[in-house]
């Protein structure tokens, strides 16, 4: 007997923070991961053995029936939006333009539900028009290259495919951890979606008639292309940072795509300091906290997987893999109590319900 609930596909899966949430949120499975970095397949291959991983996701063929799904997942790379990466922001030939080969999973696939997260980052960094599979990257008018940010490229091209969408910035720290690292969460269905719910409950298989699809409720406020457009400095920030949380963005380590969630290394040396209420919140939610340095004062891991939420071990105890390349992954990773507020959030914003 199969696992109840939607089956589920993940694109760009790193250390499968993202499929956790959307798990915690609908129930279901993963059928398979997408991922090509050797050291983020190997915790997928460590944690998940008998799920299948197809590898690189520009060689994927996504007609194949087989790999059907009901939900489709996906932290695309952030190097060139980050505030920590190039600056190029989503267009052909960049890392971020893998958007392109997501698009292109979404219009072979149709799932009935998207969840996609990146960071920050994509409200204010640049995107070629022309990043869905049908849009032209030039104005017909004057052949100057079409730009637009590039959170309104990726609802741009969701629109384009036929999907609505909400979206959200949501802080880990709005859910008790002690940093900020504020991520960009997209939810994202089919416009045409028949009236049902989403679930465990709903027990959705790829390929069969979703029992009268997804429920929405009217009025609902949905953010547009326009309002990822609008200039950064219009947008009000969200609260929920502790007094005396670390920012972790505001000091990234440097050792992947994105940045890994540094330790407060200065006030670990003397206790926790103005850090402590955080840092005694957070265990209180997960576990005690590790060391945040190592025995030559350098970041540990295993702070940076706890400030995570991560259960101990989840990244730090696969075999084979160097103190670097775990902050890499765990840098390149998101909180799942993070992105599991938020997929929640997104699916009440749409008025999509949740079965129960």
């Amino acid at each position: 007997m199969g696992v109840s609930g939607p089956r589920i596909g993940s694109l760009c899966s790193g250390f499968g923070g993202l499929d956790l949430a959307v798990q915690s949120v609908l129930g279901g499975s993963v059928a398979w991961h997408v991922e090509n970095d050797p050291q983020a397949a190997a915790i997928l291959a460590h944690h998940w053995p008998d799920v299948p991983n197809l590898g690189d996701l520009t060689g994927v063929g996504f007609d194949d029936q087989a790999l059907a799904v009901d939900v489709l997942t996906a932290g695309f790379p952030c190097t060139d939006v980050s505030v920590a990466g190039k600056g190029a922001g989503i267009a052909e030939g960049t890392r971020s333009g893998l958007w392109l080969h997501v698009a292109r999973a979404i219009q072979s696939l149709r799932p009935s539900l998207v969840v996609i997260e990146n960071v920050r980052g994509l409200l204010t960094a640049k995107a070629d028009r022309g990043m869905g599979p049908d849009e032209p990257a030039v104005d017909a008018g004057s052949g100057a290259p079409r730009t637009l940010r590039a959170l309104g490229a990726v609802l741009g091209s969701l629109a384009g495919l036929g999907f609505d969408a909400e979206w959200a910035c949501v802080r880990a720290s709005e859910v008790g951890a002690p940093h900020q690292r504020d991520r960009i969460f997209v939810v994202a269905w089919p416009a045409d979606s028949r009236r049902g719910r989403c679930g465990a409950e709903a027990g959705l298989r790829a390929g069969e008639q979703a029992g009268g699809g997804w429920q929405r409720s009217r009025d609902v406020h949905r953010s547009s292309v326009a309002d990822a457009d609008l200039d950064s400095s219009r947008r009000r920030r969200r609260t929920g940072v502790l007094d005396g949380a670390a920012r972790a963005d505001a000091s990234p380590v440097r050792n992947g795509d994105r940045h890994a969630a540094a330790a407060p290394v200065a006030a670990a040396a003397f206790g926790w300091g103005v850090y402590g209420p955080a840092v005694e919140q957070w265990e209180r939610l997960t576990r005690p906290a590790p060391g945040a340095v190592d025995d030559r004062g350098r970041h540990s891991p295993e702070f940076v997987e706890w400030m995570l939420g991560l259960p101990e071990g989840h990244v730090t105890a696969v075999p084979g893999l160097s103190r670097k390349a775990q902050l890499r992954a765990l840098g390149n990773g998101v909180c799942p109590a993070q992105a599991e507020a938020a997929v929640r959030l997104l699916l009440a914003r749409a008025g999509l319900l949740l079965a129960a």
